[in-house]
């Protein structure tokens, strides 16, 4: 006997797979936010420090790119409550990470971006009295951003897929209601055609908003 496609449970518990995607966006922004905000300081620190400061930054991005996000997830909120008498719940304990994860890829991405501004404008600035923290403000920050503008949308759409890792710590997010209809009513066919197209419009969509958002900021 085949098997015969059967949507209908799939839509009675269609609701968790609704509140899934909220909290995986909610995570993915909360993830990008504290990442690109460390991830900038890191940079920053990086360009302006000492030998030791550049080694400091460089160990740290090379260590959590290289090691996969799974174990990281599994570190954080396994190892570090049995080191240390520290207890948070699964949903913090993902964010921490997704966000350690996030600034170890965006601080590559933002000195990348102020290495590319020119060096001209910032002797230009210079020229007509801007401090050094000016400089920064009105000159090097805004350029590069629209700079590495491309490069951040990919790194949020990959950052949004990326919170489907927080199954495994039971955050009751997309995936984790996809797994949860599958046990109950073993339509996993179903639940995960259902559940792709989510994530592919949803990040097709964040893609369309930061695209549309660089080409306003595009000097023309």
């Amino acid at each position: 006997m085949g098997y015969v496609l059967n949507f209908t449970l799939v839509w009675r518990h269609f609701g968790r797979l609704e509140w899934g995607l909220l909290l995986s966006l909610e995570l993915a922004v909360l993830a990008i936010g504290i990442g690109s905000v460390l991830g900038l300081a890191l940079a920053l620190v990086h360009n302006a420090g000492g030998r030791a400061v550049r080694l400091a930054v460089g160990a740290y991005v090379e260590c959590i790119r290289n090691v996969p996000l799974l174990l990281l997830v599994y570190l954080v909120f396994y190892g570090i409550p049995t080191v240390i008498d520290l207890r948070y719940s699964a949903t913090t304990s993902f964010v921490v990470t997704l966000s350690l994860y996030a600034a170890a890829y965006l601080v590559e991405v933002f000195r990348a971006g102020l290495a590319a501004v020119p060096t001209g404008l910032i002797e230009a600035g210079r020229a007509i009295g801007l401090r050094r923290g000016q400089l920064l403000r009105d000159v090097r920050l805004p350029l590069m951003f629209r700079i590495v503008l491309p490069s951040l949308s990919n790194t949020f759409v990959s950052l949004f897929k990326d919170t489907s890792v927080a199954s495994v710590l039971a955050v009751p997010e997309l995936t984790y209601g996809a797994q949860w209809i599958n046990f109950n009513t073993f339509r996993i066919i179903e639940v995960y055609m259902v559940v792709t197209p989510m994530y592919v419009v949803t990040g097709y969509a964040i893609l369309w908003v930061l695209r549309r958002f660089e080409r306003r900021l595009a000097v023309r």
